[in-house]
């Protein structure tokens, strides 16, 4: 009787799944679609204050309040909080800047003290220049910090050909309208998956520069040391770099006050080698793992916690 319960439960479940998926993904296309409709710096204001109240009731707060304490051992209970309520409240300001991505990037290269929503250093400037125009190959790596949407925006805005790592949604229809809104003015976007590293490679080869994301735990990739503490770092910068060897760089997108961002391109990150001169996998995602390290410790409530980073 039991045996037979449980399969007609699952059997539910199975059934009631792509209902559900269809409810989310329309859920979402109507939230992108409405939000577009209202200013977007006062709608980033509604949803931090929406996702710091919901998000503290949430499985994910717990996370998050656990790995940070376990990266910043050092801090108080009441400092712990006041960045996991920074954490929520920079989701959730992602959240509505996304519907808005085709017009954030409002940075004028012919007017450059015209105001502006994005700045950056003459250094970063130098290292961009350098990049879009040298004919070269280059590895751009981010992580999920203030808003990791936007250096893609940036990047096609001003002239550097870029192939993007994604992930798709796993909602179907939610990954059809956000994959157009990200079509938008972010380069040629490659979805992960087995073909994956081949299309990098080959864009890498023909001379495009590569972005993605590289912060996310893999179950099986290669160990690092992150704030101290072992864990796995998903190892396909490196293994490309075996492929084509070309420059490495890192950009991040701090969030500033009154709705503002400042884009930062790191300066050249160097692989490590074995002793055949190989480039090591292990020992070159460490290094870009401790570029990210000092991102985060700079600023802890715009990094994204609320996923385990430690297994």
């Amino acid at each position: 009787m039991n045996r037979l319960l449980l399969r007609t439960k699952a059997r539910l479940r199975d059934a009631g799944k792509p209902v559900a998926e269809a409810a989310v993904g329309a859920l979402t296309i109507a939230l992108l679609r409405t939000t577009r409709y209202f200013d977007p710096d006062k709608t980033a204001n509604f949803f931090g204050r929406v996702t710091r109240f919901i998000g503290r009731r949430l499985r994910e707060d717990r996370i998050g309040r656990e790995n940070l304490k376990a990266a910043f051992p050092e801090k108080s209970p009441e400092e712990i909080e006041t960045i996991l309520a920074g954490v929520w409240d920079n989701l959730g300001r992602i959240g509505a800047e996304f519907a808005h991505l085709d017009h954030i990037w409002d940075y004028d290269l012919d007017q450059p003290d015209k105001p502006s929503r994005i700045e950056f250093t003459p250094r970063t400037k130098q290292i961009f220049d350098a990049l879009r125009d040298d004919g070269k190959p280059a590895i751009i790596f981010a992580s999920h910090l203030g808003n990791w949407e936007i250096p893609a925006l940036g990047a096609v805005a001003h002239g550097l050909d870029c192939a993007i790592l994604f992930r798709r949604p796993n909602i179907e229809s939610a990954d059809r309208a956000i994959e157009r809104i990200r079509a938008v003015k972010m380069g040629t976007l490659v979805p992960a998956g087995r073909e994956a590293p081949l299309k990098l490679a080959e864009a890498l080869q023909r001379g495009q520069h590569v972005a993605m994301l590289v912060d996310q735990y893999m179950g099986n990739g290669v160990e690092v040391t992150f704030f101290g503490r072992k864990t796995k770092a998903n190892p396909t910068l490196a293994r490309l770099l075996r492929q084509v060897e070309c420059p490495v760089h890192g950009v991040r997108i701090i969030r500033l006050p009154n709705h503002r961002f400042r884009a930062e391109l790191s300066e050249e990150v160097k692989p490590a080698r074995d002793a055949s001169g190989q480039i090591d996998i292990q020992g070159t995602m460490q290094a870009v793992t401790d570029v990210i390290e000092g991102w985060v410790r700079e600023y802890p409530d715009q990094w994204l916690w609320l996923h385990r980073r430690w297994r």
